[in-house]
C-alpha cells in the first residue's frame, strides 16, 4: 500500500479546505477492492444488504487512516491526498466505531496490515476459477520437542493458482502431546488423527465438501502414515513438502528427478516374514535393523537409483510421483512374491509427503499390515511404534 505522505492542516485565509466528498472513481475502486465487504481483520461482513432482513442497500462507510481532521483519531501532520485509496477503508458502522474510539491499538500501521489482507485475500479469491479451490488439511506436532507451525499464506504460495480461504483449513493440531516416543504417544497422537478426520469428507466447507485436498505434514514419519491411510483415494489429493532450501512448500521447477528401484537384499527362511526398507532422506542398512529382523526375514529395500538419499531428495513433485509408482510396485511384489504374508516391518527414512504417500497408497482389503519402526536417538535404533492398514484402524 502507497504511504500517505502528509496530513491536510487547517488551510490559511483564502485556502480552500478540501471536501469531505471522496471522487467517485476512488469510492468504485475501494468497494471493488474490499469486495463490498468490511475490511476489518476477522469481520467480513457484507455491507451492501441488511445483516439481518437481507434487504438491498448500501451499509458501508469509508473509514480515514489517517484521519480528515486535526482532531480526529490517528491525526497526522504528514497527509497531502487524505482521499487516496491506499487511506482509506470500508468498514461497517461498527468496526469503524470500534477503531476510532482505540486509535493507540489500531494505529496506522495495523489498519493498513488489514487492508491489505482483506484487499489480498479478496484479490485471489475473484482471480480463482471454480475449480480451483481446495481444502489443505494441515498435520502438525513437536519435532524435536518444539512445536511447529503452518501459516496459511505458506499455504496460499504452495497451492496457487488453487485458493484455500481460512474456513477450508483443516488443521490437525498435536503440538499439545508430550512427544516423548513411547507407546502411549503413538496411541494418543494417532487416536487423535483418526478422530479428527472420522468426519472429515462429510463436513462442508464455505458451504460444499472438500472435492480436492491440498496436505501438509510436519509430523513423526508413522503419524503422517496414519494420515495417509485415512485419506480417500476417491478425493483428488496433492501432498506437499516443505523444502530446506528457502523454508517453503511450493514445488520447485528445475533439479533431478529421483528414479527408484527395489532390490531384495536377503532371502528369508520364513516365507511369512518380511521386511521393507524405504531409503529417501537417508541409507538404511540390513546392519541397521532390530535384532529380531534375522535370517528368517526377507529383506527388500527402496532407494534412488541416479541420487543419492538425501533430505532434499523430493525438491520436484515428480519425484515424488515416481516414487509412489515404486512403492505401488513394491507392495505388489510383496503380495505376490508372500501370498501368505500378514504384516511386513516397516523401516522407513523418508520426506514427510512420501510419508503420507505410504499410508495412502495402501490397500485396504489387498495389502498387508504395515508394523512401523522408528528411528530413536535415545537408543539408536529402530523401535516399533504403530500398526497402518490393520483391520481396526
Amino acid at each position: 500500500m502507497a504511504k500517505v505522505s502528509k496530513k491536510v492542516e487547517q488551510p490559511e485565509p483564502g485556502v480552500k479546505k478540501p471536501s469531505r466528498k471522496i471522487p467517485p472513481t476512488t469510492r468504485l475502486f475501494l468497494y471493488v477492492r474490499a469486495g463490498g465487504r468490511c475490511e476489518f481483520d476477522g469481520c467480513n461482513r457484507y455491507l451492501l444488504e441488511h445483516h439481518v432482513t437481507k434487504a438491498e442497500g448500501n451499509f458501508a462507510e469509508m473509514a480515514h487512516i489517517w484521519a480528515f481532521s486535526d482532531g480526529g483519531p490517528r491525526a497526522s501532520k504528514e497527509a497531502t491526498d487524505i482521499h487516496d485509496i491506499s487511506n482509506l477503508m470500508l468498514l461497517c458502522p461498527e468496526c469503524h466505531k470500534h477503531v476510532d474510539d482505540r486509535p493507540e491499538e489500531f494505529s496506522a500501521d495495523v489498519l493498513r496490515s488489514h487492508k491489505k489482507a482483506h484487499e489480498d485475500r479478496v484479490f485471489q479469491l475473484t482471480d480463482t476459477k471454480p475449480d480451483r479451490d481446495t481444502v489443505a488439511v494441515v498435520l502438525r506436532s513437536k519435532i524435536a520437542g518444539r512445536p511447529v507451525t503452518i501459516t496459511l499464506a505458506e499455504v496460499q504460495r504452495a497451492i496457487a493458482p488453487r485458493y484455500c480461504g481460512d474456513r477450508c483449513l483443516f488443521d490437525i493440531d498435536l503440538t499439545a502431546f508430550n512427544d516423548d516416543p513411547t507407546e502411549a504417544y503413538w496411541n494418543a497422537a494417532s487416536s487423535e488423527i483418526r478422530s479428527r478426520l472420522r468426519s472429515f469428507y462429510n463436513t462442508r466447507f464455505d458451504g460444499k465438501t472438500a472435492h480436492h485436498v491440498s496436505v501438509f505434514g510436519l509430523a513423526p514419519i508413522p503419524l503422517l502414515m496414519v494420515l495417509g491411510s485415512l485419506l480417500s483415494d476417491k478425493v483428488p489429493t496433492t501432498l506437499y513438502q516443505r523444502h530446506r532450501s528457502g523454508e517453503n512448500w511450493e514445488w520447485k521447477d528445475e533439479g533431478v528427478e529421483a528414479e527408484f528401484t527395489t532390490k531384495i537384499l536377503r532371502e528369508g527362511t520364513d516365507h511369512k516374514k518380511v521386511a521393507l526398507l524405504v531409503s529417501l532422506s537417508g541409507l538404511i542398512s540390513l546392519e541397521n535393523l532390530p535384532s529380531h529382523v534375522d535370517k528368517t526375514y526377507s529383506v527388500y529395500h527402496v532407494a534412488p537409483t541416479n541420487v543419492k538419499p538425501d533430505r532434499g531428495i523430493l525438491d520436484l513433485e515428480a519425484s515424488l510421483e515416481a516414487f509412489r509408482t515404486e512403492y505401488q510396485r513394491t507392495m505388489r511384489l510383496l503380495v505376490e512374491r508372500h501370498p501368505e504374508v500378514q504384516s511386513v516391518d516397516v523401516f522407513p527414512a523418508v520426506p514427510a509427503p512420501a510419508a503420507v504417500a505410504m499410508g495412502r497408497d495402501l490397500l485396504p482389503k489387498r495389502d498387508p499390515v504395515l508394523v512401523v519402526f522408528d528411528f530413536n536417538k535415545a537408543v539408536g535404533g529402530f523401535v516399533r511404534t504403530l500398526e497402518i492398514n490393520a483391520n481396526d484402524s
